[in-house]
Parts: C-alpha cells; sequence; structure tokens
C-alpha cells in the first residue's frame, strides 16, 4: 500500500531543491514545481518542449494563498470559484512573488484554487504556489489516464508521485480571464 504521507514529503523535498514532480491534481496529471524558482520553471518549458511565449498555470491552496500572490483579486473572482461546476482557473492581472518566467508577457498569470487534498497539502507545506502543466509534450494530447503519459515526461521529471496512477483524469479545467478593469473573457469552456 502506498504511504500518502510519505509521498507527500517525497513530492516536497523535491520542490524545495528545486526539482520538477509529475503528480495527480483535481484536473488533468500535472508537471509541477515551486511557483517562485525561475530555473525549475526553465526545466518544465525544456521538458514540454514549449515555447515561453505559452504561459504556465499555478495552484495555490486556498484564497489567503491567492491574495499573497496576485495584486488585487477582483470579487466577482470570489463568485466565480464559489459556484463554478468543475475546476476553474483565473488568469488575473498583475501576479506577484512569483518567478518572473512564469508571468505572461502583459503581465497576467492564470491561477486555480485546488480542491484535490493531496495538492491543498503539497502546498500548504511548500508555502509557495505550485506550478501545474499537463504532463505532456507541447501540441501531443493531454493524456487521460496515467498509462498514456509520454516516457520522456516521466523519465525527465524528478520525482512521481506515487498515488491514483489507475484513476481515469477529468477533462483541464475551465480557464476565464479576468482583468482589473471589470472585463471578463471565457478562453476555455
Amino acid at each position: 500500500m502506498v504511504d500518502y504521507t510519505e509521498e507527500l514529503n517525497n513530492a516536497l523535498a523535491v520542490l524545495k531543491r528545486g526539482g520538477i514532480i509529475l503528480y495527480p491534481t483535481d484536473t488533468v496529471w500535472g508537471i509541477g514545481c515551486d511557483a517562485t524558482n525561475a530555473d525549475a520553471i526553465d526545466k518544465i518549458f525544456a521538458l514540454k518542449k514549449r515555447s515561453e511565449e505559452k504561459a504556465l498555470i499555478c495552484l495555490v491552496s486556498d484564497f489567503k494563498m491567492l491574495n499573497q500572490f496576485v495584486e488585487e483579486v477582483p470579487e466577482v473572482a470570489y463568485d466565480i470559484l464559489k459556484y463554478a461546476a468543475k475546476p476553474t482557473t483565473i488568469i488575473y492581472d498583475k501576479p506577484i512573488r512569483v518567478a518572473e518566467n512564469l508571468v505572461g508577457k502583459d503581465n497576467t498569470l492564470g491561477i486555480r484554487v485546488t480542491k484535490d487534498e493531496f495538492c491543498q497539502k503539497l502546498i500548504k507545506k511548500l508555502k509557495r504556489p505550485l506550478v501545474s502543466t499537463s504532463a505532456n509534450i507541447s501540441g501531443d494530447p493531454t493524456p487521460e489516464v496515467f498509462g498514456q503519459i509520454n516516457a520522456g515526461i516521466l523519465k525527465g521529471v524528478d520525482y512521481v508521485v506515487n498515488l491514483q496512477q489507475s484513476i481515469k483524469t477529468p477533462k483541464p479545467s475551465a480557464i476565464i480571464k479576468l482583468s482589473n478593469d471589470g472585463k471578463v473573457k471565457v478562453i476555455r469552456k
């Protein structure tokens, strides 16, 4: 049987030393790192063969942490997240205290308040947001089950979390861009 606490501690140790992990989220399997570590973020771009022009998102454990990493969270964000029927990532203006290479050219960042228990505990122990990008090479389909994850991805991460590997994952999150001027734009339903 897999030891949940051991998986949590192993993943945390890798993140703290600047490594990247493969882990289950409240949506698809994710590749992640400390969102304040620019070198670790560069490793993810390289592993995914992804252009740095294409933004990554990150996960926070709760609303309190969200407020620590966004200059101003628009009030409507709380309502959207409270009533969302599925995991929802919101792109916010003016993220703060994260690595510069995580922030979009337009000074925005997609952040999801995760409801996944493992992710919440890991993020709380890390005390920083966790980068979360789908576990695929850029342009390839997003794997629906652990067994579909590319061998290069599996070999390229520093740690694979040994939880929920037999469970089919739901679809990627909805993405909404929420500008400080009140504009709301649905990017992905």
